[in-house]
């Protein structure tokens, strides 16, 4: 089985920055991909970033592009979200994800096995 933690979310106001981190552990041996996601209240859990470490590639929402970065670590296996110019519109709960099985689609939330809590991001105008 394998565990997946998210940490660092808080309240900020607009234009502000803020670090997610994530970490999974347990057998994380196999894990193939790892992303983040997030959801709003009364919208869908909606895709932000991932990263694919066999592939060394990475993947962003349209919405986040040129203002969040992922990374992370294939050995450890966590990853990061650093959110720079944050808008009153990326207020949510935040999820780290990870898959341990190849991904086509790793914009969609079926693509992943195991899910984090969530932390909550609050972004004031």
């Amino acid at each position: 089985q394998v565990q997946v933690v998210e940490s660092g979310g808080g309240l900020v106001q607009s234009g502000g920055s803020l670090r997610l981190s994530c970490a999974a552990s347990g057998r994380t041996g196999n894990i193939y991909i790892m992303g983040w996601f997030r959801q709003a209240p009364g919208k869908e859990r909606e895709f932000v970033a991932a990263m694919r470490w066999s592939l060394n590639k990475l993947h962003y929402a349209e919405s986040v592009k040129g203002r969040f970065t992922i990374s992370g670590d294939g050995a450890e296996k966590t990853v990061y979200l650093q959110m720079s110019s944050l808008k009153p519109e990326d207020t949510a709960v935040y999820y780290c994800a990870a898959a341990d099985r190849a991904v086509v689609m790793p914009a969609l939330h079926h693509s992943y096995d195991y899910w984090g809590q969530g932390t909550q991001v609050t972004v004031s105008s």
